[in-house]
């Protein structure tokens, strides 16, 4: 598996050493096991040695500024030689999970697929006043009034006339919001009393992949400042 890892490191220099060491021990026994090649061991032995020493130098009874300073470069050199090797090792498919973490190494997180939403939502009108429309969102049977589980949020539209079409392509879109539970949609003021409109929605997930869009619902704008409970 191509692309980089970041390694997570222990917090202190001790651990840090040890866990180089035993990254080191098993590299240098069998390399072409973890997909490296014995050049890439002997580098590494390099970088170990150096923060060994800088790390002894840094002993209380001795530490200096010097000291501190050269120990903490050699700090970040052995970090950086660590994570290249470390992500050749996660770009050799026949390392094993086991392997990696005898190394010291995390497996890499599977990537959890996001499922397209199999469902409609239930749309409800909860008022209508003059030319705007208050609707409601929730999961199938209208049981829980947040988004369906595993999405992101909800695509409005609306269509004014007798018959909704059966394309959406033919509908109005009013927005996307991921707050579902009171959503205003407003119409064109210019529309008689009385004007049928139409109302449908669906759920996207976080990849913009939409769900089926539920029936339609019609309802009837009063307009004038007139308003009736839907």
């Amino acid at each position: 598996m191509s692309g980089t890892m970041t390694v997570s490191f222990p917090d202190s220099d001790a651990g840090l050493l040890a866990w180089s060491a035993n990254f080191l021990e098993l590299i240098t026994a069998t390399p072409t096991a973890f997909g490296l090649v014995a050049g890439d061991a002997t580098s590494y032995q390099i970088v170990h040695d150096s923060y060994a020493s800088a790390l002894a130098a840094c002993d209380p009874a001795q530490r200096n500024k010097a000291a501190t300073v050269a120990k903490n470069q050699a700090r970040t050199d052995l970090k950086a030689k660590a994570t290249l090797l470390a992500n050749k090792v996660y770009s050799t498919s026949t390392v094993s999970d086991s392997q990696k973490v005898e190394l010291g190494i995390p497996p890499r997180a599977t990537p959890t697929s996001v499922p397209v939403p199999a469902s409609a939502p239930v749309l409800a009108v909860l008022m209508v006043m003059a030319w705007t429309a208050r609707i409601r969102l929730s999961a199938a049977g209208g049981v829980s009034r947040g988004k369906l589980p595993g999405t992101a949020g909800a695509s409005i539209f609306s269509y004014v006339g007798a018959t909704p079409p059966s394309d959406i392509a033919s509908w109005k879109f009013e927005g996307s919001c991921g707050r579902v539970t009171k959503i205003d949609v407003n119409f064109d003021n210019s529309l008689e009393p009385g004007t049928k409109v139409w109302l449908t929605a669906f759920w996207f997930n976080g990849r913009k992949q939409s769900g089926p869009a539920c029936a339609p619902v019609g309802v009837n704008l009063p307009g004038g400042g007139v308003s009736m409970a839907a």
